[in-house]
This record gives C-alpha cells, sequence and structure tokens, in this order.
C-alpha cells in the first residue's frame, strides 16, 4: 500500500514539474509559481521569470505582465484569508508589537499594500490587511504597483548581470 501511496505521489510531482517545464508552459508556469509564491508559502518566484526570459528574451514584457498578475491575485487570496481569520484572531489578546503594527497599518491603510513586495514580511501583510478590513480593491491597487515594480527591477537587473 504504502509503495502504491509512494508511486501515485511521485507520478503526480514528476505530472506537476512536466506541465510546469518553463520551455513548454513558460507562462503559464510563471503564473502558477507567482501566484502560489504570494501566498503565505515561502517560495520566490523571481528564478522562474528569470529563467523565462533567458530562454525567451522576447517575452520581457508578458513575463513581467503574467508574473504580476498571479503575483496580486495570489496576494488577493492572502487578504481573503486574512479577512476570513479576523474572528478566529480577534478572540487572542495581542502583544506589544501586534498593536505597534496594527496601529502603522491601520494609519496608513491600502497603502501599506505597497510594500506586499518585501520578502518575509510581504504576504503576511497581505492577511493582516485583510484582517483589518481594509478596503480590498485599493489594497489590491497598491499590491500590483508594488509588485510590478519588484518583477520589473529584479528582473532588469539579473539579466543586466546574467543577460547574453
Amino acid at each position: 500500500m504504502a509503495f502504491l501511496y509512494s508511486c501515485s505521489m511521485e507520478l503526480w510531482i514528476d505530472t506537476l514539474l512536466t506541465w510546469l517545464a518553463l520551455p513548454k508552459h513558460g507562462l503559464s508556469s510563471v503564473f502558477v509559481v507567482a501566484f502560489v509564491s504570494a501566498t503565505l508559502l515561502p517560495m520566490g518566484s523571481e528564478p522562474a521569470v528569470f529563467g523565462l526570459i533567458q530562454l525567451n528574451p522576447h517575452l520581457f514584457w508578458s513575463a513581467i505582465g503574467v508574473a504580476t498578475l498571479g503575483n496580486t491575485l495570489g496576494g488577493a487570496v492572502t487578504w481573503w484569508m486574512g479577512l476570513a481569520s479576523h474572528k478566529v484572531v480577534q478572540r487572542h489578546q495581542h502583544g506589544k508589537h501586534h498593536l505597534r503594527a496594527l496601529h502603522w497599518l491601520e494609519r496608513l491603510g491600502p497603502k501599506a499594500c505597497l510594500v506586499a513586495w518585501l520578502p518575509l514580511v510581504g504576504d503576511p501583510l497581505c492577511a493582516v490587511a485583510g484582517w483589518l478590513k481594509l478596503p480590498f480593491w485599493p489594497c489590491l491597487m497598491y499590491m500590483a504597483i508594488g509588485k510590478f515594480g519588484r518583477y520589473l527591477l529584479m528582473t532588469s537587473a539579473l539579466v543586466g548581470v546574467f543577460g547574453s
């Protein structure tokens, strides 16, 4: 039984990796990786964007756009997860640092989502914005602006350093 489970899991992972292979499914791979990396899962999408652009330089703007869209939609899902967790978190006491961070977010409002591109703090920031019930559409707009800037700068820098 364990052997069958191991084989089916291995087959599933192999199928997923084959489907996400950059040359064959480039932009869809970038979208999925960017989407997943914007949730609370610890992974980065820049290597996928850079890899696709290295293989297909003519897809520079398409890759930036698709990565921005995927990452922004992933941020939106994180925002909704934060909103849904509002009642659960409300039951617990907040420490001094939590209250200071919440006050900062409440003061800045949706503009705080502009820094949703930052590693380690950006994705949880989207969840907290949802938890605070900050307006969804302005938060989404600021997330998109920040994430677009990150992809444009990071990919341009990588192409400049490692470009052909």
